[in-house]
């Protein structure tokens, strides 16, 4: 097993952490374990491996750019409480430290805002539904602008795409 930290030499050192009913593993070659200090437990912050190198570096960045270390006004949550733990104390944390956050969650996700998860067929209803209200608003402007030939194939595909969604909505 190769080191995830380098992806060169093979893993000598194997760290677990669990929390609650999730478990996460770092597996690192003896050189990259020594530079992040796995020896010292003082010096090293699994958080750093668990979210990406630096991440709690950018946040600290972010914070001296202030001049100060940076505390969440509603639950006193530190940066140094999140170099520790990985993670944030309450939601008001995410605006707290907002500046350092966003480099580290557009690496983790694909964007830094949460949309959730919606089941495929809603999903698929949705966006016929929207290419429906797309399609009703070029119809209107085609009859406002007289294009009666637009507007009779925008006509014809909305019936198609009416049709696709009395399919998508009933499995």
């Amino acid at each position: 097993m190769l080191c995830c930290q380098c992806n060169e030499n093979e893993a000598t050192v194997h760290l677990t952490e669990v929390v609650g009913d999730k478990m996460k593993k770092v597996d690192l070659c003896e050189a990259c374990a020594k530079a992040k200090g796995v020896s010292d437990p003082a010096g090293f912050a699994l958080a750093d491996l668990l979210l990406g190198l630096g991440a709690s570096q950018q946040v600290e960045q972010s914070a001296g750019s202030e001049g100060g270390q940076l505390t969440c006004s509603s639950c006193g949550f530190t940066q140094a409480d999140f170099k520790k733990t990985g993670r944030l104390g309450c939601s008001e944390c995410y605006n707290s430290f907002a500046d350092g956050l966003e480099g580290v969650l557009k690496t983790m996700h694909k964007g830094t805002r949460h949309v959730g998860k919606v089941p495929k067929a809603l999903r698929r209803a949705r966006d016929v539904s929207d290419q429906l209200k797309t399609l009703q608003k070029k119809l209107d402007k085609s009859i406002t602008t007289e294009n009666f030939e637009q507007a009779a194939v925008l006509r014809d595909e909305i019936k198609k795409l009416q049709k696709r969604l009395a399919e998508v909505a009933a499995p």
